[in-house]
């Protein structure tokens, strides 16, 4: 049936639109991003997940240590209870507990490298139902790291943190922001057509500005129309823009193009893979281009009945969320749609790891869906705080961040229900949100880049 579906909403005979980008932009900005008061919540959102399996406790015996070897014979701090141990632990940074500990001795090898201990240890530190999707070979150590760090960053009212206001690099509203290289670049897309990037390697370092270049060599701009959505994988960087074309540029060449694609419509969302590029276009279709090839375009499909707003990939699925209220999950292996989703709001924006898929909608809320044998389901629904569109969203093991036309970034641990940590408060509209490292980013409407950043 999904395949009947898929064929039936296929149609390549499309009249290719002529109708002015920048009117097409402003008709689009003026329906789907006006700043709205929250609608009433729903009354029935999903029940919070039930209490951890106290099961996993089996492992250890926290009233004594496990048993130790003839080379730890001599260490008395050994023979104190498990529990005693691990309060102990508790104190030290999770990095140096994972680095140095193991070469102490085996039995320190063998609590640090044990499931229950970070378990324990992320418990103590949320009190809370952690992760919120339940997954198999979960990194506990490196949730437990991201977790830690984000508590200690943002206390304060975010105090900790060195703030800078980018402001030297567009002139209109800025939609789009990546980070690069572990934080170390950044590169944004404004609605005046151009895609700047920005060195932040010597940002806070003297008096002098942060450089930055804007990418291509036309004179009027990047992009003919609003440059709106980015992607990148490995050096490749890809911009898309309501002109109707996804440009690509070698971040390890200095940003020089390699690449031009033209669409049919304009590019509202993107997501790269290593043997992929995927388009969700303002005409309702979902695209597939190689940009390796002289004939980059793999396949087009209308999977929407409105245009398409947000999407991500994996190298199994593509998944996308349109005005049409419906999130839509495409089986690139089978080549047809498996799952076609109803929702009550539509989804602005995602992010993505197997198997949890976060995504903000018109209507201020966060949802959590959990791909299990290849569906995904509706797990979580979340009021954060935000009052109006949540229009970026950036999720991972241990941290959570959120931004919105309410002109605030919040950010947030991802426990079921999230812990709001800070509200960043803004002048204008917050656009967008990434994350890299220590370095964080801010799309702003006031016509700058916003960077926030940790002391090592």
């Amino acid at each position: 049936m999904a395949s009947n579906l898929l064929a039936e909403s296929d149609n390549d005979s499309d009249v290719e639109t002529s109708e002015d980008p920048d009117k097409q932009a402003l008709d689009y900005v003026s329906r789907v991003l006006t700043t709205q008061t929250l609608k009433d919540r729903l009354h029935n959102l999903p029940l919070p997940l039930g209490s951890q399996d106290e099961s996993h406790h089996r492992n250890l015996d926290l009233k004594k240590s496990p048993v130790a070897g003839d080379d730890d014979e001599d260490s008395s701090f050994l023979l104190l209870p498990l529990e005693l141990i691990l309060q102990i632990l508790s104190h030290l940074d999770p990095r140096f507990i994972l680095t140095v500990l193991p070469q102490v001795c085996r039995t320190l090898r063998y609590i640090v490298t044990e499931e229950v201990t970070w378990k324990i240890r992320v418990q103590k530190r949320v009190s809370a139902n952690f992760p919120v999707v339940e997954q198999e070979n979960f990194d506990w150590p490196a949730a437990c790291i991201e977790l830690e760090e984000q508590l200690s960053h943002w206390p304060d009212n975010g105090k900790k943190a060195e703030h800078f206001s980018l402001n030297d690099g567009h002139f209109a509203s800025v939609d789009a922001v990546l980070l690069l290289e572990g934080g170390s670049l950044c590169v944004s897309g404004s609605r005046d057509r151009n895609v700047s990037l920005w060195d932040l390697r010597d940002l806070g370092k003297g008096q002098g500005k942060v450089n930055v270049k804007v990418l291509g060599t036309e004179k009027t701009g990047t992009h003919k129309g609003w440059a709106w959505s980015l992607a990148s994988c490995g050096n490749l960087l890809a911009s898309g823009s309501w002109d109707s074309t996804v440009k690509i540029w070698d971040m390890g060449a200095e940003g020089q193009q390699v690449g031009d694609i033209k669409g049919r419509a304009a590019i509202l969302c993107l997501a790269f893979q290593p043997d992929i590029l995927v388009a969700g276009s303002y005409d309702k279709r979902v695209s597939v281009y190689d940009p390796r090839a002289a004939n980059p375009l793999i396949k087009t499909r209308k999977i929407h009945s409105s245009p398409v707003l947000c999407l991500v990939a994996d190298d199994r699925h593509i998944v996308s969320g349109s005005e049409d209220r419906t999130l839509v999950v495409f089986d690139r292996r089978a080549n047809a749609v498996l799952q076609r989703m109803p929702l009550d709001n539509y989804l602005f924006c995602m992010s993505y790891e197997a198997p949890q898929l976060w995504a903000g909608d018109n209507q201020g809320m966060i949802h959590v869906y959990g791909s299990h044998g290849g569906t995904f389901q509706s797990l979580r629904s979340f009021d954060v705080g935000h009052m109006s569109q949540v229009t970026g969203i950036w999720h991972s093991a241990g941290a959570l961040y959120t931004t919105s036309t309410d002109k605030t970034m919040k950010v947030h641990i991802p426990t079921d229900p999230p812990r709001t940590l800070h509200t960043e408060p803004h002048s204008s509209v917050v656009n967008g949100v990434s994350v890299a490292g220590r370095t964080v980013a801010a799309a702003s409407g006031a016509q700058t880049v916003e960077i926030w950043r940790f002391p090592e």
